[in-house]
């Protein structure tokens, strides 16, 4: 019997290339099967349920029946604090997201992103400088799964002398976001809760220390911050701190990783970035469709029954939007299996659309635009070990777990 196409989602024998499962997806833009999700996978849908607020995050507005395993994961994931504004809908997401875009970007704090160009470039150097042996190279662990939680940290004001701890913590909280069938729940459960404690204890201290002695890093200035909104609380500011760290991570980990793995199976782009660094810029945009850092969202429901392409989805269903679907639908984007940095009018989904949007963006583009050039210009002769790589269990944050590569030598 054919596996249902939920399962074949889930299923880690099609992790390498899930692609022709969401085509298939799409003869149904909105597919259910007996008790399960409601998943939409059709672009124009998703954009615009991305955009409506009878759509919530909030998972406490998911009836107890629709809890299918996605949906409970996320609801856990930060049970050892309170919800961040991500899991949230307005006003509390709104407020939220204002008071940390105050010290992050745009209008209050313009060059919080760009002024860290010269420190990325530094970090990006120093990391590409000490990979070793150019004959076998792991690219996710060498690379880049260290870049952007040294990154989140120096954004944050972590000393430079605790980022070894927070490695720890970033790896510990990243595994148990991944399904693994041989390893004990309970124990990895207790792991990644002691984790959470361990990395929410030392912020709290960190954000105390701040108070007092405020620096020039964005926790000093949430810390210390006094505008229309007030000021964040202690709990607040950890669970806000505890996302940039988690969600700023993994999506970056993601994009880099897949954006090599694009590029060298593309020597033609690969070859046009190493001789025009500008190239990044459309290079990362098409990345962002053609293999988004996020697959789907699976954290959504209706306030309220909704009809979505004459299928009404009631109030309290679990809805999926499957965003690398959407961004594959030939009915938006010609010829969408083929990547193309030359594409125009490129409104991708993967950076999420609406009030959710990806909170983090401009740092993910400038991280993965100098990632990717950079390797591009100091990899000699780069080449696949293995094509496909192992991949991570997760099928939401979709990704190579490990990406052996090996190049002829590494350019000063």
């Amino acid at each position: 019997m054919t596996r249902s196409l939920l399962h074949q989602i889930l299923d880690y024998a099609n992790r390498a290339n899930p692609y022709p499962i969401y085509e298939e997806l799409r003869k149904t833009p909105v597919h259910h099967e007996d008790d399960g999700p409601y998943v939409v996978s059709t672009y124009y849908e998703i954009r615009s349920l991305l955009h409506d607020p009878r759509i919530s995050s909030d998972a406490r507005n998911l009836a107890s029946t629709a809890l299918d395993p996605l949906a409970r994961s996320a609801q856990e994931e930060e049970s050892a604090l309170p919800p961040s504004f991500l899991r949230l809908d307005p006003p509390e997401h709104d407020r939220l997201r204002r008071m940390t875009n105050r010290p992050f970007g745009p209008p209050h704090s313009p060059h919080r992103v760009d002024g860290m160009r010269e420190e990325l470039h530094g970090i990006v150097s120093d990391l590409i400088d000490g990979i070793g042996d150019p004959g076998r190279i792991d690219l996710v662990d060498q690379f880049s799964y260290p870049f952007p939680v040294t990154v989140i940290c120096r954004l944050l004001g972590v000393p430079r002398e605790d980022e070894a701890r927070f490695h720890i913590w970033a790896d510990t909280i990243a595994a148990s976001l991944d399904p693994d069938p041989d390893a004990d729940p309970a124990e990895r459960g207790k792991d990644s809760h002691d984790a959470r404690m361990q990395l929410g204890m030392y912020l709290a201290g960190l954000i105390e220390e701040r108070r007092r002695k405020p620096g020039d890093d964005m926790l000093s200035a949430l810390a210390t911050a006094k505008g229309p909104d007030g000021a964040m609380t202690t709990m607040e500011l950890l669970s806000t701190a505890a996302l940039l760290l988690i969600a700023g991570h993994e999506t970056t980990v993601n994009l880099v990783t897949n954006g090599m793995l694009t590029l060298l199976r593309n020597p033609d782009v690969l070859q046009r970035l190493r001789a025009d660094p500008r190239l990044a810029v459309p290079v990362v945009e098409e990345l962002l469709r053609f293999e988004p850092p996020v697959q789907l969202v699976p954290q959504r429901t209706p306030l309220a029954d909704i009809e979505v392409r004459g299928v009404t989805v009631p109030k309290g269903a679990s809805l999926w939007l499957v965003l690398a679907s959407g961004n594959r639908d030939p009915q938006r984007f010609e010829d969408p299996d083929h990547f193309d940095p030359d594409r125009r009018d490129i409104q991708h989904l993967g950076l999420g659309s609406g009030i959710h949007s990806c909170f983090g963006a401009p740092l993910a583009r400038l991280e993965a635009q100098l990632a990717l050039s950079e390797l591009a210009r100091r990899l000699e002769n780069p080449r696949l070990l293995e094509d496909p790589p192992p991949y991570r269990q997760n099928a939401v944050l979709r990704e190579p777990r490990h990406l052996p590569i090996a190049c002829d030598g590494i350019r000063a």
